[in-house]
Formats: C-alpha cells, sequence, structure tokens
C-alpha cells in the first residue's frame, strides 16, 4: 500500500518520477478530507473564488452541470455524463473521491487526466503568486476546471464534495442542477436534522435554474420549494413522477426496465438504489432538452448500458467474482447502507433456495466519524465479518470496531490490511456464498487498488 504521505490507492507511476513528485506534494502540502476528516474542512467560497481568478476562471469556458444530494451523486453524474457522450458531446467529469488512482476523479470522455497535466498544473500552480492555502479539494477542483477548459469540453458535469452552499464547486454557474436525495452524513459540519443538511444541499440552486430533486418529503421537499421561490426556480421532483416500471435483475448484474420516454433500457449497475438515481437522471434529460441541448434516444439508451465503459465507473455494486458472488460497494452512511444490507440478504435467500447452507461474509470497516453504532444495528446477525480498516488517518482502528462486534455478539475476525482480509475471506468462501466489500469507500478502494496491482 502507499504510504501515509503517498494517500491510499494514490495511482503513482513508477516510471514517471515528475508526476509521482507533483502528486506526493499535491498530498503533502495540502490537507484532504478524506483522509484526515474536520482539519481539512474549510467552509466557504473565497478560497475557490480566488483561485478560480488567478488561472483565469476556466468554469466559464464551458457549460457545466452540478449534481449533489447525500448519496448517488457520484452514480448520477457518471450515467448523465455518459448519456452525453453518447450524444455526441466532449464531457468533462468531475467526481470525489478516488479509488485507485487520484486522476478518476478527473475525466475527459471516460479518459483520466493524463499524469503530464498534472505534473504541469502543480508546477504552474507553484509558480502562481497567491495569498492564501488552498485545500486538497480545492486546488484538485481548479485542476479540473483548467482541464476541462484546456480540452474545450463542451459540458462539465461537476459532483459537489459536501454540502453545497459552501462547497467549493459552487462557484459555477450551471445549466442545470439535479440534487439526488437527503440522509444523515457529516452531521458535524451540514447539521443533526434533515432539513437542515437539505438546507446545505439546496445552496447549489440558482436563480433561473432549472433543479431536479431525486427524493425529498415531508419537511426537506418543504425546503427546497422555498429555496426554489427564494432563487425563482421551480424544482422537479422525480420520485412524485417516475419515467420507470418494471425493474428486473439481468443475470450479469444490472436491471432491464421499461421507461415512460424510451421504452426498454439496461443498466450494468446492479444497486437496488440505482432504481432511484435512474429515474432521477431521465428527469434530468428531459431538463436538459427542454433547455435546448440536444439529445437523441439512442443516446440515452447506449449511456444506460455503457455507462461503466464510458465513464470508468467502478464501485457500485461492483461484481468481483461471479463463483462466489463477490459485491464490493462504497454505501458507507446510514441509508446507504440499509438498502444494501437489505438486497445482500435477499440475494442470500435466493441462493438458499438452490444451495441450502450459502453463507454471507463481509469484509468491513468504517472512517471514525461515522455514527458507527447507528451503522451497526443494521448489519445481519446471519454473517461472517472481517472486520478490518482502510489505510488512512481517519480509518476507524479495526481492534474499536471489533470490539463493538463482539458487544454486538456478531461473528467476526480482526484482520487488517483491507487486501489481507478480502483475501482469507476469499479463500474461506464456497462457490455458493456471497462476500460483501464495504462499510467505507476507503476499504473499497484499498481491495481494488490491491487487486489491480497484482494483475
Amino acid at each position: 500500500m502507499a504510504s501515509e504521505n503517498e494517500n491510499f490507492s494514490s495511482g503513482l507511476a513508477p516510471d514517471d518520477s515528475a508526476y509521482n513528485e507533483a502528486l506526493g506534494w499535491l498530498y503533502s502540502q495540502l490537507p484532504m478530507f478524506s483522509r484526515v476528516g474536520a482539519a481539512a474542512y474549510k467552509p466557504g467560497l473565497q478560497t475557490s473564488e480566488a483561485l478560480d481568478k488567478a488561472f483565469g476562471q476556466p468554469h466559464r469556458r464551458f457549460r457545466s452541470i452540478h449534481i449533489g444530494g447525500t448519496n448517488g451523486k457520484g452514480s448520477t453524474s457518471h450515467i448523465l455524463a455518459a448519456i452525453l457522450q453518447a450524444a455526441g458531446y466532449k464531457v468533462g467529469l468531475y467526481t470525489s473521491p478516488h479509488l485507485v488512482d487520484f486522476r478518476e476523479r478527473i475525466r475527459v470522455n471516460g479518459r483520466m487526466i493524463p499524469r503530464a497535466e498534472v505534473t504541469d498544473f502543480v508546477t504552474r500552480w507553484k509558480s502562481t503568486p497567491f495569498d492564501g492555502h488552498p485545500s486538497f479539494f480545492e486546488l484538485t477542483m481548479m485542476m479540473a476546471f483548467d482541464h476541462f477548459a484546456s480540452e474545450q469540453v463542451d459540458f462539465g458535469v461537476i459532483e459537489v464534495g459536501m454540502g453545497g452552499r459552501l462547497d467549493s464547486t459552487n462557484i459555477i454557474s450551471p445549466i442545470a442542477t439535479v440534487i439526488t436525495n437527503i440522509s444523515k452524513d457529516h452531521t458535524q459540519f451540514l447539521g443533526s436534522t434533515l432539513p437542515e443538511i437539505a438546507r446545505e444541499k439546496a445552496g447549489i440552486m440558482k436563480a433561473g435554474v432549472p433543479v431536479v430533486i431525486g427524493e425529498a418529503e415531508g419537511d426537506v421537499r418543504e425546503v427546497f420549494t422555498d429555496k426554489g421561490a427564494e432563487v425563482g426556480t421551480a424544482p422537479v421532483f422525480a420520485s412524485e413522477n417516475p419515467l420507470t416500471s418494471d425493474f428486473e435483475p439481468i443475470p450479469e448484474g444490472g436491471w432491464k426496465f421499461d421507461t415512460e420516454d424510451y421504452g426498454p433500457l439496461t443498466s450494468p449497475l446492479g444497486g437496488v438504489y440505482q432504481r432511484q438515481n435512474i429515474n432521477t437522471v431521465l428527469h434530468a434529460v428531459r431538463m436538459l432538452r427542454r433547455a435546448g441541448v440536444k439529445i437523441p434516444d439512442e443516446a440515452v439508451r447506449q449511456g444506460m448500458a455503457e455507462v461503466i465503459r464510458l465513464t470508468g465507473l467502478a464501485g457500485r455494486w461492483m461484481h468481483l467474482v461471479e463463483h462466489p458472488l463477490v459485491i464490493a460497494d462504497t454505501g458507507h452512511n446510514i441509508d446507504g447502507l440499509s438498502g444494501n444490507m437489505s438486497q445482500l440478504m435477499s440475494l442470500l435467500g435466493e441462493r438458499r433456495k438452490e444451495t441450502p447452507g450459502a453463507s454471507l461474509r463481509m469484509v468491513i470497516g468504517f472512517v471514525a466519524d461515522k455514527a458507527i453504532d447507528d451503522i451497526l444495528r443494521l448489519l445481519p446477525e446471519d454473517a461472517e465479518y472481517y472486520v478490518t480498516q482502510a489505510a488512512i488517518p481517519r480509518a476507524l482502528a479495526a481492534d474499536a470496531l471489533a470490539e463493538k462486534f463482539a458487544a454486538l455478539g456478531l461473528r467476526h475476525h480482526t484482520v487488517t490490511p483491507a487486501p489481507e482480509a478480502y483475501h482469507l475471506a476469499l479463500e474461506a468462501s464456497r462457490p455458493q456464498d456471497i462476500l460483501y466489500v464495504g462499510g467505507s469507500t476507503f476499504v473499497v478502494a484499498d481491495v481494488l487498488a490491491s487487486l489491480q496491482q497484482s494483475r
């Protein structure tokens, strides 16, 4: 694994010393929330606005689509980018965090930013007179905008990092906005109640810019309605008008389903939670079409079906092995993990009908700033756990997590690092069993990086 200064799954190139030096500088000089948590959190737009000015306001040189929310914003960003690519546009995609390679965060038509471009940007940044200390996220975001401008993209699909109102990406002036849903996550920064969190997320809504809200009910819905009235835009609530129906799983993983606008479609993204993301994206496509963006029906079909190939999306209900069935998923908060656990137990029940005695194993770890006790209540008793921790400072120590598992009476082993836990769990699994890797995005990242290195 990468050293602590190099970050998890850093994507260092053994034969590119200039790139490695630039990436090492980014990791060592700038605070990074995904690694250290609160110490790197810098709410407010002043630094981002100053950076943007220093680099010539690159975000003004392409049309952007802003995507926020608690869960599903990464998948939604990738699906929408894939559809725009299939429509013939050149599309920049900015997401976070990365899993295996830093450059996953910045893509143009699915191609990661070249190492030479990362090196060049860091070199230019070091020579730029700037009175301030940007965070890792702020500078990486500016690298993305600079790259998209130089590549002359038609659209930049920009995922919010955290929150919305004070997130550094909120300097953009998008042509459309999407907010997927609201659940409790990062409560120490965004608020302890769903309406408080919704108000932060709603901060990306702008005057006259059309907005799709994936899921919202009650007080949360009212927050978005009020914000829309304040800025002069009427939110479209996607869940209140389903454009999809008749979801059925397909053998290779994913879904086939019917749609109101395009007839039958397929998606390779097999998580149950993707059903709502897909409906949200289809509403976003309607919104973009009304705004004059030409998106042929066939582009929607192709983009939906080929999102992984077109964008490189990984870590979402991802099948790593078929026998046993190994699934890796980056769901990491109560809502995300609740759906995953329900889907896992449904799969296990189906397997046990075919092969009585099929077992569930889970390689699992968390970051220390999550509501761990609430999350642990979601975990099935009928599973064998390999308790581990990711190679980042934010990770909850495996020994401390194991104590919680013991107190709940859950069968478990304590194994670090995460790739070793994965291999031990895989060796113990039979062809009819299920193995799940998750709990933390960074546990998935460590396992995927190890598998890539071993190829």
